[in-house]
């Protein structure tokens, strides 16, 4: 199979610079980003690594190139994926056991401030807050000294909301991929089958089909489970008649997909497949709606309206939109107090979430990229009522 597409080292170098540049505006010497295994993307994002068992991060300071922070087990995997040269070891981003690593040589914060700071640290933000351990965060503040320590998330956000082409085009071929695992379980899924069996058939399927890894845990809910906004596969054996939630996700260089399809294997009954109508119609709307310069607030306003009218504004938790990058949910969400326009090349998983509590829910969800004529759809495969 022929090697997929990727981010190639000129737009890491790219990104570096961009971040530069706005750390030169928010007045910050430093910026340290946080990841780890389940929620890598910051740090990926700079530096392709994507740590395993320990944590990882990046520090960025206002000139130079970066340093890639990693814990003390972790550097020849790090030397074989990272696109940054400088690498650097500290015991807190150790893996959670908490191993002491006696007579084994570390690099402090204070090491990395002066390795790309230059010594000169006044003002220095945290990318990844919400996902900072304790034990890094005070080791960050006790080598800052004097220094300030800000909350800078929003400085990433603003830059991996707009995708390149490079990052276009590896979300292209994971939505190839999730259609392909999907229609490999619309083919093999039968009575009888547990829903952990129906996952390893798409699971299968993914990485036959050349992806890195899932994109997210695969959905497969059936029966009351389907109801699930989030949700975990179980032994419980599927059974014709009811409702079947998939949501199918693979990961391609880092940048995640998902598919979601609501099915029955055989007829399904009538409120069900209202249901199911209903939320087709609700899914086209969301994406008739949506083009670069429409206020993201009213996509929303209009979605639920769109419901309320149809009387099923009661069977809505959330929607209808979220976007999707190197993470399957990631910001800016769009919702009814957003305060953001959309823009072209923003990408977001149009995500139609309805559900009769205690019965059966259903998903369908499908990327998209925002157009200055409307959207491009990532997935369209198998949008109709799916009856086996």
């Amino acid at each position: 199979m022929a090697e997929g597409p990727t981010i190639p080292d000129s737009e890491f170098q790219q990104r570096w610079q961009t971040l530069q540049e706005k750390m030169a505006e928010h007045d910050l010497d430093v910026v340290v980003t946080h990841g780890h295994e389940a929620d890598p993307a910051n740090v990926r994002y700079l530096s392709d690594y994507w740590p395993l068992f320990e944590t990882a991060g990046v520090a960025v300071g206002r000139e130079g190139d970066p340093a890639l922070l990693i814990g003390p087990e972790s550097l020849t995997f790090a030397q074989g994926r990272s696109r940054i040269p400088t690498i650097m070891q500290l015991l807190q981003y150790r893996e959670s056991a908490e191993p002491d690593y006696p007579g084994m040589e570390l690099d402090t914060f204070a090491d990395v401030f002066d390795a790309v700071g230059g010594g000169d640290v006044s003002r220095i933000g945290i990318a990844g807050m919400s996902i900072l351990p304790v034990t890094i965060y005070d080791a960050i503040v006790e080598a800052a000294g004097d220094a300030e320590v800000v909350k800078a998330d929003d400085l990433l956000t603003e830059m991996r909301m707009i995708k390149s082409e490079n990052e276009l085009a590896c979300m292209r071929e994971a939505f190839r991929i999730s259609e392909v695992a999907t229609e490999a379980v619309l083919e093999q899924i039968e009575p009888g089958m547990t829903e952990q069996q129906v996952v390893g058939i798409a699971q299968g399927a993914m990485y036959a089909e050349g992806a890195e890894y899932e994109g997210h845990p695969t959905y497969v809910l059936s029966a009351d489970a389907s109801t699930h906004a989030i949700g975990r596969p179980s032994p419980k054996v599927i059974e014709e008649g009811e409702m079947i939630q998939l949501n199918i996700g693979a990961l391609v260089s880092g940048y995640s997909s998902s598919v979601g399809r609501p099915i029955c294997i055989g007829t399904m009954p009538g409120e069900m497949r209202d249901l199911v109508e209903v939320g087709l119609e609700a899914h086209y709307e969301t994406m008739e709606l949506m083009r670069a310069g429409v206020p993201a607030a009213e996509v929303v306003i209009k979605f639920e309206q769109f419901l309320e009218e149809r009387g099923y504004a009661d069977c809505l938790l959330y929607g209808p939109c979220h976007a999707i990058g190197l993470m399957e949910v990631e910001r800016p969400w769009m919702e009814s107090s957003s305060e953001y326009d959309l823009q072209e090349n923003m990408t977001y998983q149009v995500d139609t979430f309805l559900y009769r509590e205690g019965a059966y829910g259903l998903r369908w969800e499908d990327g998209v990229v925002v157009t200055a004529e409307g959207v491009e759809m990532m997935s369209n495969r198998f949008l109709e009522v799916i009856e086996l």
